[in-house]
């Protein structure tokens, strides 16, 4: 420490004096002691001050590190519980926006479902509106509109024809022609009436109804036909004169047709 040097200093020269006390008389002896103690107390003296000064720096510099480090440590503290409050903030934020992306997510959900079903119900109501609606039809080389209901009731009375259903056919057939008579199915409908009747031997009634249809539309493709098969229902009831009489009329009106060709053939079977 920086005191000892001047204690050291003061130790030599009291040695010094010492050996040199035998010069001096006594009172000159105890003048130069007193000197000396008080030189050496001086310098004592100085050497508390500066240690007092130096462990009052000391412990000043003690205090003001810890006072800094004790504000540090409450900072680092504040800021730790700054982070833990900010993480805490940023995970409710992060359930909160989960929460936001799951109601998003089902409500698109929901809005897909809902266009789906308004979908199938526009679906379902298009189609009971177009089965109510008139249909384009081409039959027999005519296009006409139909009502729903005409066509499906023309439709299941061909069908039982197709099926060999000739008595349910020619009901269905004859019940259509008296309910549309109008209809653009109605002239197909008595050449098939006609061949239903002709199904189930009922030549008289199948007579009727070619005659109907050749008489009431001679420009309908099916009338060749027609008057060829009401010349069978002819021959079946052995009326071969009559039978004769409907091919001749047949190969006049309609000599370039298939009917009228097969009813030349059909002249050489013909009996009476």
């Amino acid at each position: 420490m920086t005191f000892a040097k001047p204690v050291a200093a003061g130790l030599l020269l009291w040695a010094t004096l010492g050996a040199q006390a035998g010069m001096f008389d006594d009172d000159e002896a105890r003048k130069a002691i007193l000197d000396l103690r008080a030189r050496i107390q001086a310098s004592d003296d100085n050497a508390r001050a500066k240690l007092a000064e130096l462990s009052a720096a000391g412990t000043a510099s003690n205090q003001a590190s810890s006072q800094a480090n004790a504000q540090l440590l409450e900072q680092i503290g504040q800021l730790r519980r700054s982070l833990l409050e900010l993480n805490g903030q940023l995970e409710a934020q992060r359930a909160d926006n989960a929460k936001l992306r799951g109601a998003q997510e089902q409500f698109l959900r929901d809005l897909s479902e809902q266009a789906r079903k308004q979908s199938d119900v526009s679906q379902v109501i298009e189609a009971r509106l177009k089965k109510l609606e008139p249909q384009a039809v081409s039959l027999d080389g005519k296009d006409f509109l139909a009502e729903p209901d005409e066509r499906r009731s023309h439709d299941q009375a061909m069908a039982a024809l197709r099926a060999g259903d000739f008595d349910k056919a020619a009901a269905a057939l004859n019940s259509f022609i008296g309910r549309y008579p109008g209809s653009g199915f109605a002239e197909s409908a008595r050449f098939w009436l006609g061949n239903a009747l002709y199904g189930k031997k009922d030549y008289k009634e199948a007579i009727n109804a070619f005659r109907a249809l050749a008489a009431n539309s001679p420009d309908h493709p099916r009338a060749p036909e027609a008057l060829l098969a009401l010349a069978n229902c002819q021959i079946e009831m052995k009326d071969g004169k009559g039978a004769r009489k409907t091919i001749d009329e047949l190969v006049k009106g309609y000599p370039k047709s298939e009917a009228a060709a097969a009813g030349k053939e059909r002249l050489a079977t013909i009996k009476g």
